[in-house]
C-alpha cells in the first residue's frame, strides 16, 4: 500500500499536539518529583506492611485506578512479594473469599471514596488483616479504615478538563514500583531469583545457560599453535563461525585466530605458524553462565564469537557460539 506523503509534512495541528503531548510528560515528570519528594515515615510503615505479610498481598483498585493494580500486583510477585489482584466490584460477589488474615491489602483509590472498594476494605478490617491504602485524600473514607495511609501529592490532573486519571494514576504506578522494589531490595531478592520467575519471553531466555546454545555434535575448530595457516584457514572454513582456537597439549585454550587476524597477516607471511598470529588470553565465557551474560561480555569486547568453556576445567572449550545463536534463537 503506497504511504500518503501528507504524513510525511508537519502541519500546525502537528505542531500544536505535539506541544500537547510535551506539556503532558512535563506535567507528570514534575509530579513524580513531587512524589519523591513527599514519601515520608508512611511509606516505611506500607513496606513493612508487605515485608510483614505472610499471605499475598492483595491488590485493588477501581477504574484506571485497578489498571494500575494490576500492574502492581504483577510486579510485587515478580519480585518476590507475592500478590493477586481482586477487582472490587467482584469482591462484593464471593471473591472476598480468597482474601485470608494472613493477607495485606493493597488498595489505591485517588479520591479515596471509591464505594466499590468499600466492601473489601471492611472485610479485611474485620479479619484483622493489614490495610495500606494509596489515595490523594485525606481525610477520607478509605484512608480512615486504613492501617497505614500513603497520601500522593495534590496535583491537577494532565486532562486540561481535570478528570481523566493522567497524572494521578501515574504517581499510583511510580508508587507501587518504588513499594514493590524497596521490598525486593529488603528481602535481599537476588537476580537469580528474580531469572526464575521469568522463563518466559526474552527475560526468561536470556537467564538460560550458555550450554543450551552448545552444538555438541559439531566438531570444534581446534589447532595447536604450530599449525601452518593454510591449515589454520580450512578449520576456520570447516567451522563456519570466523575463528579458530589454538589449544595446548592438554587441550586447553590458548589463543584465538579469526578471519580478520588472517587478513591482516596473510600478505605479511603466509608461511607463518598459528602460535605467531594468534591472539592470547581471548575472552571466553563458561557454559553455566547466562546467555544475556554472554551477549553483554560480547558487545562490551566488540567481538561475534566466543568460545565456550568447562565450568570445571579452566580454560577447556567445549563449545562455539556467534552472535547470530543469541539472535536467532531468542
Amino acid at each position: 500500500m503506497q504511504r500518503n506523503v501528507a504524513f510525511a509534512q508537519v502541519t500546525g495541528d502537528d505542531q500544536r499536539n505535539r506541544s500537547v503531548g510535551v506539556s503532558v510528560v512535563r506535567q507528570e515528570a514534575n509530579a513524580l518529583a513531587l512524589l519523591a519528594d513527599s514519601l515520608d515515615m508512611n511509606f516505611d510503615l506500607a513496606v513493612r506492611a508487605i515485608l510483614a505479610t505472610s499471605g499475598r498481598v492483595v491488590v485493588s483498585g477501581m477504574g484506571k485506578a485497578g489498571h494500575v493494580g494490576r500492574k502492581i500486583a504483577a510486579t510485587l510477585s515478580s519480585t518476590g512479594s507475592p500478590a493477586i489482584f481482586i477487582h472490587p466490584a467482584e469482591a462484593s460477589h464471593g471473591d472476598l473469599g480468597m482474601v485470608q488474615r494472613s493477607d495485606t491489602l493493597l488498595a489505591f483509590s485517588n479520591s479515596g471514596a471509591t464505594t466499590e472498594l468499600l466492601p473489601i476494605v471492611r472485610h479485611m478490617r474485620a479479619i484483622s488483616a493489614t490495610v495500606v491504602a494509596v489515595t490523594g485524600r485525606q481525610p477520607s473514607p478509605l484512608a480512615r479504615y486504613a492501617d497505614v495511609t500513603v497520601l500522593l501529592p495534590e496535583v491537577d490532573e494532565a486532562c486540561p478538563e481535570g478528570i481523566a486519571p493522567t497524572t494521578s494514576s501515574t504517581m499510583m504506578l511510580a508508587l507501587g514500583d518504588a513499594l514493590a522494589i524497596a521490598a525486593m531490595q529488603a528481602r535481599g531478592f537476588t537476580r537469580a531469583d528474580l531469572m526464575q520467575l521469568h522463563p518466559g519471553g526474552s527475560i526468561g531466555w536470556r537467564s538460560q545457560p550458555v550450554e543450551r546454545l552448545i552444538r555438541y555434535n559439531l566438531p570444534l575448530p581446534l589447532v595447536t599453535s604450530d599449525t601452518s595457516l593454510h591449515d589454520v584457514i580450512l578449520k576456520i572454513t570447516e567451522g563456519g563461525k570466523g575463528i579458530a582456537g589454538i589449544i595446548d597439549e592438554k587441550g586447553l585454550l590458548i589463543g584465538v585466530i579469526t578471519d580478520g587476524d588472517l587478513r591482516r597477516v596473510f600478505e605479511a607471511n603466509l608461511a607463518s605458524t598459528a602460535g605467531q598470529v594468534m591472539s592470547r588470553q581471548p575472552r571466553t565465557v563458561s557454559a553455566n553462565a547466562t546467555i544475556g551474560d554472554a551477549a553483554a561480555l560480547m558487545a562490551d569486547a566488540k567481538i561475534t564469537v566466543i568460545f565456550v568453556t568447562d565450568p570445571q576445567v579452566e580454560d577447556r572449550p567445549i563449545g562455539l557460539v556467534h552472535v547470530h545463536d543469541l539472535a536467532m534463537i531468542g
